[in-house]
């Protein structure tokens, strides 16, 4: 076991001149205080605290047992994490990271977590002001927002320790719960604090977006911050995410990622298309597909075709030879599979999919390349729910179908979907293959592959976007879509992914 490691990180005076230019009134002073006055106030507090605060976390339990949780639902193990306020460095060691760094005001607080962490490291350091000469994947402010004197000079000197890849998660408590909060500090239920701002999710979001950063999505939790044998469970895990409810949550949680342009280089594409008795559409297909980007592979799966659909595709290899085309045959059944096969053999860094139908128009296929490539969004989405479509595109139940699930998922992923089981989704193959990582989370659950991809997206706190299509009728064959059996599924599908994003 390593030793303990505690530094005091020197302060950025440039920095800090600019973050005095206008001090925030958080004391209740006859006088206004200076910057540091607050600063050293905040200090000797949360040192005077440091001796009890492993007393005052249990007092409050409930609170800090979900707050643990859902930061574990919303961190993987093995990243690097650099969490701010880190206090005892219970929440980093939780996350079990490959690198946990830790900086607080407090060097009470840093030597106790230093003791009782000794893998992580912690830092003394006033956040506001320090340089940061590292990268990390997750940055974590978890309540601590609300005792910064400058909010928005600290996430902009937080924009030195992102990566493109990067999440910034801040939790806070909603201020309508100030009066309680306030009564149980008085009656020593909960650890005393100094006044703070007030910080709706809406203003966190405002703040982030002047630091340049981009919401990716937001959350609500927990309406009973007390542990009550069935009570608890019903208000926390159901009524906390319905709305109405949602508002009076104590806690609330904004994940963000850097804005930042991807390199202009031009990026290969896989576009797999999964198909079954699809022949005539193969060679519209292919005619149609333009060119975009950098090398493009074309992966056909065929799933057991009984009209000559395999044979057609091998003709057409044959008639393409400039094209890098592939026909791989299903081993299992559904959409779901046939994708997962498909994007097993992918080689390019952007994997497409591509319905064999053609009801989403493959001369659409360039605007989602260039949402993802240039960093607009890291999951692109199609949605037919736009733009009018063509007569007998979609049924009137399908239709409707297709709105209710749009709003539940919506709910779900806490990022607006209209358009859940259009067939068109792209992503670069590295998130693709962090979603296959873990797929075991979800488990095996969904034969249309849609729900697979969003519900890992999700997860992995990709931003989603859409790009809106013309949906066209299909020219040849017949859809393969059951609507009452798989409208069943679907459902199913929504409450079980209820209990895996919400109810965590």
């Amino acid at each position: 076991m390593e030793p303990a490691r505690i530094y005091t990180l020197p302060s950025s005076p440039a920095l800090s001149e600019s973050a005095s230019a206008e001090p925030l009134n958080v004391f209740h002073t006859s006088k206004q205080p200076t910057t540091e006055t607050k600063k050293q106030a905040l200090r000797a507090h949360f040192n005077a605290c440091a001796a009890g605060r492993e007393e005052w976390e249990q007092r409050a339990r409930a609170y800090h047992d979900d707050q643990a949780r859902y930061f574990k639902f919303l961190v993987p193990e093995g990243l690097r994490v650099l969490e701010i306020g880190s206090g005892l460095g219970n929440l980093l060691a939780m996350l079990k990271p490959a690198r946990g760094v830790g900086i607080d005001l407090s060097p009470e607080m840093v030597r106790k977590a230093a003791q009782r962490h000794p893998t992580l490291e912690f830092r003394i350091g006033d956040v506001e002001t320090v340089d940061i000469a590292e990268t990390f994947d997750i940055i974590i402010l978890a309540d601590v927002v609300g005792h910064l004197l400058d909010v928005d000079a600290t996430l902009r000197r937080l924009r030195q320790a992102c990566a493109a890849h990067t999440r910034i998660i801040v939790s806070y408590y909603n201020y309508l719960w100030e009066p309680i909060l306030r009564l149980c500090e008085r009656f020593g239920w909960k650890m005393p604090q100094p006044e703070q701002s007030w910080l709706s999710p809406e203003d966190i979001a405002n703040l982030l977006r002047l630091a340049d950063f981009e919401v990716v999505k937001t959350e609500r939790r927990l309406l009973l911050p007390k542990a009550i044998p069935f009570l608890s469970p019903l208000c926390n895990k159901v009524l906390a995410h319905l709305p109405g409810f949602r508002t009076l949550c104590l806690s609330h949680y904004v994940v963000a990622r850097p804005r930042i342009r991807r390199s202009e280089r031009p990026y290969s594409t896989t576009i797999v298309i999964p198909c079954r008795n699809e022949r005539g559409n193969i060679e519209p297909a292919l005619k149609r597909i333009p060119r975009f980007g950098g090398h493009q592979q074309i992966i056909f799966v065929d799933g057991q075709s009984t009209d000559g659909t395999p044979e057609e595709i091998r003709r057409l290899i044959a008639v393409y030879p400039g094209k890098d085309i592939t026909l791989l045959t299903q081993d299992g059944k559904g959409k779901g599979d046939a994708v997962r096969k498909g994007f097993a053999q992918a080689t390019g860094d952007v994997l497409m999919i591509l319905d064999a139908d053609l009801t989403m128009p493959p001369e659409a296929l360039p605007k989602f390349y260039e949402a993802l490539a240039s960093g607009k969004g890291e999951f692109i989405n199609g949605c037919r729910l736009v733009y009018p479509m063509e007569s007998h595109a979609m049924r009137a139940l399908n239709l409707i179908g297709n709105k209710f699930f749009g709003l539940a998922f919506s709910g779900l992923l806490n990022q607006r979907i209209k358009d859940t089981l259009c067939g068109t989704k792209v992503l670069f193959r590295c998130d693709y293959e962090r979603i296959a990582a873990g797929r075991q989370y979800f488990g095996d659950f969904d034969p249309f592959g849609d729900f697979d991809l969003l519900f890992g997206a999700s997860k992995l706190n990709l931003h989603i976007i859409e790009v809106p299509i013309r949906y066209q009728a299909r020219a040849y064959g017949s859809t393969n879509i059951q609507r009452f059996a798989h409208g069943w599924l679907l459902l199913k599908m929504t409450v079980y992914g209820f209990f895996r994003l919400k109810a965590v």
